[in-house]
């Protein structure tokens, strides 16, 4: 996570995009959907402040380092699995497993 705090005017902004699933004062979380075009996307060579900007994002909110990260992070994911891995597990597999 980010040590960059978004404001609540900053939330809000980013809560109108369509591309953003949810956003708390310290994390985005972006929709599959935008997710996987990113990476097509960057993968032939678009930097990923150019494809946030397309997407309507306002690219001084979020800051470039986050960008850089997530960016990061879903390429690898990617490479490691398939687009598949870029969907957001974390409902899914949240809590403790269930003991039989």
């Amino acid at each position: 996570m980010s040590k960059i705090i978004f404001s609540p005017q900053e939330i809000h902004i980013l809560q109108k995009n369509p591309n953003v699933k949810r956003v708390s004062e310290r994390a985005i979380t972006y929709t599959d959907a935008f997710k996987n075009p990113f990476i097509d996307e960057y993968l032939i060579g678009k930097l990923p402040r150019q494809i946030l900007i397309k997407n309507s994002f306002d690219v001084d909110v979020i800051g470039i380092n986050r960008i850089e990260q997530s960016a990061y992070r879903w390429k690898k994911a990617s490479e490691k699995n398939g687009l598949i891995r870029l969907t957001d597990s974390r409902k899914a597999s949240a809590g403790r497993p269930i003991e039989n």
